[in-house]
């Protein structure tokens, strides 16, 4: 072998080596472009998955604040009506006492049915309370207290002045009640 020869041959391994670490070098940035993308990628993914669950979120919130509007949207009739309500308890009361007014009666009577029906269809319920109850300060709105009849009757409820209503699930009107003391 020439020297010319051996000086190829020579630098053959110095060209392969430079290759190999020019090769390793492209990897390794190849590598870390690649983690990089990757990092991005996942970054970017757990943006749009929080977002999406965000927006998921915002739907089911904004379809419960719907169904409760729809609920009590007619919440300001109902107490509007309730005036109306009592008004015809006291006029039956009222004429029940008089027995001539008997035809009276029965019209004002199916006339207060047809009412009661009419608001219990749209989501009006009636609080019961009955004398004897136990008064819930949660529950009820005390008006006055009076002295017990008995002892028995001490925190419990003497007589309702007003009935209390639902609207649904809300109390729109709490029952007035008069406790004994």
């Amino acid at each position: 072998m020439s020297k010319k020869d051996k000086g190829q041959t020579i630098e053959e391994p110095q060209q392969q080596e430079e290759t190999i670490d020019t090769a390793e070098a492209n990897h390794t940035e190849t590598l870390t472009v690649e983690e990089q993308l990757q990092e991005e990628l996942k970054k970017e993914k757990d943006k749009f998955m929080r977002l999406f669950a965000e927006f998921e979120n915002y739907k089911k919130r904004t379809t419960k604040e719907r169904i409760d509007l729809f609920k009590t949207a007619n919440e300001e009739v109902m107490v509007a009506m309730l005036p109306v309500l009592d008004d015809f308890e006291r006029a039956l009361a009222h004429i029940e006492e008089d027995k001539e007014a008997e035809e009276l009666r029965k019209g004002v009577l199916l006339i207060y049915q047809k009412l009661i029906n009419t608001l219990e269809q749209k989501g009006l319920k009636k609080i019961e309370v009955s004398q004897g109850d136990i008064f819930n300060p949660d529950d009820h709105e005390a008006i006055t207290q009076i002295p017990a009849p008995s002892d028995d009757m001490k925190g419990k409820i003497i007589d309702v002045i007003e009935k209390g209503y639902k609207l649904g699930d809300k109390v729109i009107r709490f029952p007035k009640v008069v406790i004994g003391q």
